[in-house]
């Protein structure tokens, strides 16, 4: 477990940073902060199933969704108030859509470098990301802000209704609920940080493994 630790602190701080961080706006609220730093988990999950494998990686994945349910713990007893009303800073369904994406997205992140590791060494990381990058986004848009969704309270609703408006999509397309226009921005996003990431992924592993890793 010792040879873990840098790889669970390294996913910890970085599911810390983005619970942080998405509490900042920019681009009139399309993104937050946070959607540049969370994707770093996937180079995270990916820098221990090439070095380690894929239980190992795994391992750290499950730390990193403690983590996650800590800090949406936590989020959920912090009240704010804005427009007369008071609100928890992470709403019910945002918490468990942020728990449940990104679970299933790292798992699955594995799951596809593992069948990949033995081709071309981008091939595994870049495709694992992509895919873990369209079920994460897919799924926490979805459960934390689709109104087709029906298992919630309205209570639940009502704290994140305001996803619903109808807005331009991405700021100049038709018309549609706003948190489409969310999922798309933040998918746009993690592609970019993919492509990027895998200069540090090769970089990392050349010199991990150089040293005996």
């Amino acid at each position: 477990m010792n040879k873990l630790l840098p790889g669970i602190a390294v996913m910890a701080a970085v599911v810390v940073a983005s619970n942080i961080l998405v509490q900042f706006l920019i681009l009139d609220g399309l993104l937050t902060w946070g959607a540049f730093t969370y994707p770093f988990a996937f180079l995270v999950t990916d820098l221990m199933n090439r070095v380690y494998g894929p239980a190992d990686a795994r391992r750290v994945v499950y730390f990193g969704f403690v983590t996650g349910v800590v800090c949406s713990l936590i989020g959920s007893q912090i009240m704010l108030e804005g427009d007369g009303s008071t609100y928890p800073a992470v709403a019910f369904r945002i918490a468990v859509g942020s728990g449940i994406a990104f679970l299933v997205a790292q798992l699955v992140d594995v799951f596809v470098f593992n069948r990949l590791r033995a081709g071309i060494w981008w091939r595994a990381p870049l495709a694992s990301t992509i895919v873990g990058s369209v079920l994460d986004t897919a799924l926490f848009f979805t459960i934390a802000f689709s109104a087709s969704v029906p298992f919630f309270s309205e209570a639940a609703n009502s704290d994140i209704s305001w996803a619903w408006d109808a807005a331009p999509l991405l700021t100049f397309g038709s018309d549609a609920p706003l948190w489409v226009s969310l999922a798309l921005a933040d998918w746009i996003v993690k592609l970019s940080v993919a492509l990027v990431a895998l200069i540090p992924f090769r970089i990392f592993v050349h010199r991990i493994f150089d040293q005996g890793a």
